[in-house]
């Protein structure tokens, strides 16, 4: 998505060194990350105790086609795809363009939480 992690908060050199400053409970509970542009929402990202169930608690669709139709917009979905693969992401099926939707590929990330490249 091209998002980036902010600054560590004043009087750490990284976020781990803020991290480790934390009870041990807390530690890794949560992670945040922006648009470096400032346009799209910043993504907040908070562990809870629940485990999951039968759906996720939350379903992003990554917009990697914006704009794009047909084969160009299932081409750069299937290459954004074949990126996420290789950083641990499974394809789970593609749903194909109807007559009101262009075409979506459903993944899951590393917990099995689904999320479409849309």
């Amino acid at each position: 998505m091209g998002y980036v992690v902010s600054p560590p908060p004043e009087g750490f050199a990284t976020w781990d060194d803020f991290d480790h400053s934390r009870s041990p409970e807390d530690q890794g509970s949560w992670f945040g990350c922006s648009d470096p542009s400032g346009a799209g929402p910043r993504l907040y990202f908070q562990r809870v105790p629940e485990g999951k169930v039968v759906k996720n608690r939350l379903h992003l669709d990554v917009r990697a086609g914006t704009g794009l139709v047909g084969e160009e917009r299932l081409a750069t979905l299937e290459a954004e795809c074949a990126r996420l693969i290789a950083l641990g992401a499974v394809r789970v099926r593609l749903l194909p363009a109807d007559d009101d939707n262009e075409s979506t590929i459903v993944m899951q990330d590393i917990e099995g939480n689904e999320f479409c490249l849309d």
